[in-house]
């Protein structure tokens, strides 16, 4: 399998995202995260803290087969923090007390008893509960947080369980997550660049955009429009995987170089803001 062709799905769960109380920033940065290694994700989904939601989403996803599961939230120790019962039930892999996991929820409970962050570093029940993982995973350090990510492999798709908490999802990410990743995806690359055009009418950029998007398939191209106007400067995004950061590169600057000749005998003028 190509790394490009590995894709993901991503739930993000939490009553509070469904409320408003809390904005996602969780699943944009895991998927500029996967785009970067040259992975699609081709769903993302809010949920609510409700097991069989949560059950039934998972088992539909499951059924799709993405090369990559991720849920972000419902991982602590509170009663409505439900996300590996319910990721239990999808799989038919029992919570059993992991023991490696135990050990990382208990050692995190000495350092923060250690400097007074809480009374006791004694195992509650609630804390316990942080070390039930289902039958067959492993846990990721989190060396910010309390509860341990879960990486559960399975048949045709890898199960990732993260935090919600965003500096304990990336931390996770970051310092137990990406080396595997990169074992996954192999060698990838992923570019992509903003230009800025002097138009409007997001109509009239239209018909030019699909011509170079037809020419340059594998270049996600994308006009970006937040008001009407004669004043009015439209934004292009373009991005592009490939085996190699130079490879996707050059993919993004053939595109751009076309687009604006095209820009150009439309009487658009354009520059570039920024490429990453």
């Amino acid at each position: 399998m190509k790394s490009s062709s590995l894709t993901a799905e991503i739930f993000a769960i939490g009553n509070e995202l469904l409320l408003g109380e809390v904005v996602d920033t969780n699943t944009s940065w895991l998927c500029r995260l996967l785009a970067g290694l040259g992975g699609r994700v081709r769903r993302a989904v809010l949920l609510p803290d409700d097991v069989e939601v949560i059950r039934s989403e998972l088992a539909g996803a499951l059924q799709r087969r993405p090369d990559l599961l991720i849920t972000t939230g419902g991982l602590g120790p509170t009663e409505d923090d439900r996300t590996l019962i319910a990721v239990a039930l999808a799989t038919g892999r029992p919570l059993d007390e992991h023991p490696q996991a135990l050990q990382m929820v208990a050692a995190r409970y000495q350092a923060l008893a250690a400097t007074g962050y809480v009374a006791s570093p004694e195992l509650t029940p609630p804390r316990r509960k942080m070390a039930l993982l289902p039958q067959g995973a492993m846990p990721l350090a989190n060396p910010v947080g309390v509860a341990p990510g879960v990486l559960l492999p399975l048949e045709h798709t890898t199960l990732i369980c993260l935090p919600g908490v965003p500096e304990e999802m990336k931390a996770i990410v970051q310092g137990s997550l990406v080396p595997y990743l990169q074992s996954r995806f192999g060698k990838a690359g992923f570019a992509e660049l903003r230009m800025l055009v002097d138009c409007g009418d997001e109509s009239r950029l239209a018909p030019l955009l699909e011509e170079i998007q037809y020419q340059w398939p594998q270049v996600y191209i994308k006009s970006r429009a937040r008001a009407f106007g004669p004043g009015v400067r439209l934004r292009i995004y373009l991005s592009a995987a490939g085996s190699t950061s130079e490879e996707a590169q050059a993919l993004i600057e053939e595109a751009r170089r076309r687009l604006e000749e095209r820009l150009a005998e439309a009487g658009i003028a354009s520059e570039i803001l920024s490429r990453d």
